[in-house]
């Protein structure tokens, strides 16, 4: 993932700028496009809360798993709304960095919400983290892992 975020910064749910290079080394990282205006995205969000909540607070040791949201909210005011309303504790790219735009057209975002799971590298592991996630809850993170050539032992 630091080579996709790098030299650039991301900002926590309060604001906060978060040097992707630590927050997201040795995770699988879900790249979340998503928006507060879209009703599936409005829909599937609190799945992804509880999932992410889960794998992060409710087990040990905690998931090595990372959420980055990469709005397409129409301004600032929306996105921030919508983090602090519905996102769980995770990672968002600015609103005005224009390289959201680079991310849509290298992960072929063409609808929204979207869940692309990816390793390190940024070599999508699934595009299809919201299917997974919906049909199979918690057990698809132990098959994202494996795919993500991250060594640890995590047990969920």
């Amino acid at each position: 993932m630091v080579d996709v975020f790098s030299g650039r910064l991301l900002v926590s749910k309060d604001g906060r700028s978060v040097d992707p290079e630590e927050a997201l080394q040795n995770k699988v990282v879900g790249l979340y496009f998503s928006a507060g205006w879209c009703s599936p995205c409005r829909d599937f969000t609190p799945v992804l809360c509880d999932f992410y909540t889960e794998l992060l607070e409710e087990s040990q040791p905690p998931a090595p798993f990372e959420v980055v949201f990469i709005s397409s909210d129409h301004s600032a005011e929306e996105m921030a709304g919508y983090m602090h309303a519905m996102h769980g504790d995770w990672l968002a790219l600015p609103f005005h960095d224009p390289y959201k735009h680079d991310l849509k057209k290298k992960y072929n975002i063409t609808a929204i919400p979207k869940l692309v799971i990816v390793k390190q590298t940024g070599e999508v592991i699934t595009d299809k983290g919201r299917k997974q996630i919906r049909d199979k809850g918690l057990s698809c993170f132990r098959n994202w892992l494996e795919g993500a050539d991250i060594f640890q032992n995590f047990s969920s």
